[in-house]
């Protein structure tokens, strides 16, 4: 079965996108630490970031490199940090969370609760910077 990321790429679920390109995808946390936190995948499924090949996982980063762009025009902070986990969901993701501290970074802090209103808004914002 395809994994839960898979089924948004294919247009199965829902979500509030970011930006897309022939190999990868961007949206919003559902489950954001703050506002603007963004997932990057690749299209393809795949469980480890690092199974990756080299060319993918490079051009992975140069796509996260534009999202980041656009969540640091419309999310004044610091930086914006980068995370890879990868237990959560077998399928190889990026998180990028705009910070001002370290500890903005923790996954054990509280979850934001944000309305699909909130949700789109954000999305449209990140849409109209993501260049």
């Amino acid at each position: 079965m395809a994994s839960i990321f898979s089924r948004i790429v294919a247009g199965e679920i829902p979500c509030y996108k970011v930006a897309e390109n022939d190999k990868f995808f961007a949206f919003l946390d559902i489950n954001p630490l703050v506002k603007g936190h963004t997932l990057v995948i690749p299209k393809q499924e795949v469980d480890y970031i690092f199974d990756l090949s080299d060319e993918d996982l490079a051009a992975m980063q140069v796509f996260a490199k534009k999202v980041a762009s656009a969540i640091k025009a419309v999310f004044p902070c610091q930086k914006v940090g980068q995370a890879v986990i990868g237990l959560e969901v077998p399928h190889a993701h990026i998180h990028l969370i705009p910070i001002q501290k370290e500890s903005d970074m923790l996954f054990s802090n509280p979850k934001l609760k944000l309305s699909a209103e909130e949700f789109k808004e954000i999305a449209e914002k990140l849409q109209s910077n993501c260049r």
